[in-house]
């Protein structure tokens, strides 16, 4: 019998990490969801009933070692999934290095660490590495650029990461998305000072719908960048529980 397809995902409580998880779950994959602190980790487990968990904070990144050490890592991956991130907007006049390295930090230097530490496992399965990036890892707009300056640093992550490792045959996504309904664009409305109205945004569960053909794509292809917009017709929605 082959091995169950293991997934470690990364931001699996709310947005386009949420509708990830679920669908995987759902179908009977072995998910290995990251939680900041052992709260948030009993939090997931009960979310997704037999999943398993693993304690690190992505807004430390020098201690995503340490935590990894003292807990059961897996024996081998076939996908990592990086969906958590961070936004602060802000003109370049006004944001803080407070802003700045938080943004740095959970965006790119903590999927970074994050891959390094769990290479060993994906080169053992010649597994994936998905990186939801966003529009803004192509284009940064006046007030974005923190936010976007840490996604365009994850788009060169990936690009070199999925040359780096061709030979282990290890595949490298980036997928860029649109606005999607979520938490996270709650708070850009917020931060914009408009009320949050999700008629135009994409539903988390297209842009899951996007991430999963690239990971279930036969390994005689590989899917390197993925753009994903809001369609002609948007319906309008509710922002999920």
């Amino acid at each position: 019998m082959a091995p169950m397809t293991t997934h470690l995902i990364t931001g699996a409580g709310s947005g386009i990490g949420e509708a990830v998880a679920r669908r995987l779950h759902a179908r009977g994959d072995d998910l290995i969801l990251l939680a900041r602190d052992a709260g948030r980790a009993r939090e997931l487990a009960e979310l997704y009933p037999g999943a398993r968990t693993l304690v690190g904070d992505l807004a430390n990144p020098d201690r995503l070692s340490w935590a990894f050490s003292h807990q059961q890592l897996p024996d081998r991956l076939d996908t990592l999934l990086h969906i958590a991130g961070v936004v602060d907007l802000g003109p370049v006049g006004e944001l803080t290095t407070k802003a700045w390295r938080t943004q740095l930090d959970v965006n790119l230097v903590a999927p970074a660490e994050l891959t390094r530490l769990l290479l060993p496992q994906l080169r053992l399965s010649q597994g994936h590495v998905v990186f939801v990036n966003s529009g803004a890892g192509l284009r940064a707009n006046p007030e974005w650029s923190a936010y976007a300056a840490s996604k365009h640093g994850l788009k060169a992550l990936a690009d070199a990461l999925r040359a780096e490792e061709r030979p282990h045959g290890v595949r490298v996504t980036s997928v860029y998305p649109g606005r999607t309904a979520s938490p996270m664009q709650a708070k850009v409305h917020q931060q914009e000072g408009r009320e949050y109205d999700t008629s135009g945004l994409m539903d988390p569960d297209s842009v899951a719908t996007a991430v999963l053909t690239a990971v279930d794509l036969p390994r005689d292809a590989e899917i390197q960048d993925l753009t994903v917009r809001p369609g002609l017709a948007p319906r309008p929605r509710t922002l999920p529980g």
